[in-house]
């Protein structure tokens, strides 16, 4: 190929002639200065020019929003913290591994907790240094920012390679590809996670409160347990002494046998009754120490003699429906769950008829030709699926969660109505025994002494007395630790979720009251 005449006369010095460039058209002449010295070259646009930089910026571009996916410093737990210590009082533990400072800290906190008697509060945070539930919650936690992370990054892109020989000539091809659709939906997708994000740690603040106020209620159930148990043994003595005095006196015909036997079948009674005592004493124990992360074979564990005493007068009931709607985390999670499930139901329709879309860089060499370069498009073409099922589901799973925030919804308001009933009857019941039931067994106890001091009462009396006393004290033991318990219930009403989601503990015993004294006695 030649420059027209009028060319070779405006610039004489210089011929043409053909060269090859691998970067552009073979086609294109190259001006050349014939000693060489300078090469001129033509405007020429390569061909390849606006795949490869669309390549290059869609890299570039990708680049830039994987580098923003980033891990946070904290893990999210900051946040978490915040939830635990406004509902419970006390934060979540450092991230303590084994052999760890963190860790060796945390367990010289545990000793010093369990060396004096353990309280309420004692026990929750003893809970939170050692319960391996927490540390699964926390776990999941990072679980759920690592899929955060995740989804703020693109596919790594795809290069391909072939080589075909043949005869005496080799064809190759090169490509580059990227996700175009997984670049669009990055935000989408990202805002998904993010929701999902925020869910998780919910949940784990909601496991640590829910942990909590089963750990307060084991810590009330083996408290209550050991207190009741210690005045069944005393009224175990005074059974065992009643039936011994009846079988000497009846051996000395002094003692009919009916009233032998009813004391005989008493004591029996008292006995068996001792008996799922000190195991339910011993299964309230172990409940606490499950929770508290404790091995009783390596743990002495020191509980107070008595149950706390009632307060003075119960808080009000004013605004607990709407404290419950704006602080219950399971509430909060069911109105994450359905921002999460609208947005990805945004993206389903989004990419419901292009679900796979990539575009990339393509170039060919092969012998004898020059190479040719150009893009390549890939999509998955709606023949067979259209994808009205991915978007009926999509759409059915956000009518399920909204349906589900409302049941939620629901429920807290019923069961902070019903945990305060609860919580206002026991209180009421605890104080009747506080102030009434029990004093006047006392006056009475002391009135059947003055009478047995005179003459005027049987020994039988005086031990069935005892043993009356002894009930009433065990029953005002239960009411008191049902109002603890009911209590702690009322609290994860409002501030965690409902209680038959918390796994509420079962009572170790329900029935702790001494069997009522055989009736007759005599002298």
């Amino acid at each position: 190929m030649s420059l027209p005449k009028s060319a070779r006369k405006a610039v004489p010095c210089l011929n043409v002639r053909p060269t090859a460039d691998p970067g552009f058209d073979s086609n294109a002449p190259k001006l050349v200065d014939p000693a060489g010295r300078r090469v001129v070259k033509p405007k020429f646009k390569p061909k390849f020019k606006s795949a490869f930089s669309t390549s290059l910026a869609m890299l570039a571009m990708a680049s830039v929003l994987a580098g923003c996916a980033g891990f946070s410093a904290d893990g999210g737990r900051t946040e978490v913290d915040a939830l635990t210590r406004a509902r419970i009082g006390q934060p979540l533990p450092a991230d303590a591994r084994n052999d760890t400072p963190a860790a060796l800290e945390a367990q010289d906190e545990v000793r010093r907790l369990l060396a004096a008697p353990l309280t309420a509060e004692g026990a929750v945070r003893v809970m939170l240094l050692n319960n391996p539930r927490v540390k699964i919650a926390l776990a999941e936690l990072g679980i759920a920012e690592a899929d955060l992370v995740q989804a703020g990054r693109l596919r790594n892109p795809r290069f391909g390679f072939g080589r075909l020989s043949g005869d005496d000539s080799v064809e190759i091809d090169r490509s580059v590809m990227f996700d175009l659709v997984g670049l669009l939906t990055l935000p989408m997708r990202k805002a998904v996670e993010q929701s999902r994000f925020r869910q998780a740690q919910l949940q784990t603040a909601l496991q640590a409160v829910r942990l909590a106020s089963n750990t307060r209620r084991a810590y009330f159930q083996a408290l209550a347990a050991e207190q009741s148990l210690a005045y069944l043994r005393q009224a175990a003595l005074a059974a065992e002494a009643s039936a011994e005095l009846a079988h000497r006196m009846a051996k000395a015909g002094n003692f009919n046998k009916l009233d032998e036997a009813r004391e005989k079948a008493f004591y029996a009674e008292v006995s068996a009754q001792l008996k799922r005592a000190e195991h339910g004493a011993l299964s309230a124990r172990e409940q606490l120490l499950r929770l508290l992360g404790l091995n009783d074979g390596d743990t002495v564990l020191r509980l107070p003699e008595r149950l706390p005493d009632l307060p003075a007068s119960l808080a009000s009931r004013t605004d607990i429906e709407s404290s419950a709607l704006a602080q219950r985390l399971d509430l909060q999670v069911a109105k994450l769950d359905a921002e999460a499930t609208a947005k990805n139901l945004g993206l389903t329709r989004a990419t419901r008829f292009v679900n796979v879309f990539e575009l990339g860089y393509q170039n060919k060499s092969e012998t004898g030709a020059s190479r040719a370069d150009g893009y390549e498009i890939e999509l998955a073409l709606p023949v067979f699926d259209s994808g009205d099922a991915r978007l009926r589901r999509a759409e059915a799973s956000y009518q399920r969660t909204l349906l589900r925030t409302a049941d939620v919804a629901l429920q807290a308001r019923s069961e902070v109505r019903e945990g305060y009933s609860r919580m206002s009857s026991q209180y009421q019941v605890a104080r009747q025994y506080r102030d009434e039931i029990v004093p006047a067994r006392k006056r009475i106890s002391e009135e059947v002494l003055l009478r047995y001091n005179g003459m005027l009462a049987s020994v039988f009396e005086l031990l069935a007395d005892a043993r009356s006393q002894i009930a009433s004290v065990t029953a005002a033991i239960d009411a008191q630790r049902d109002y603890w318990i009911a209590e702690s219930e009322l609290q994860f009403a409002i501030h965690g979720g409902s209680a038959v989601s918390a796994g509420a503990l079962l009572p170790a015993f329900t029935n702790t009251s001494v069997p009522s004294a055989p009736a007759g006695g005599g002298h």
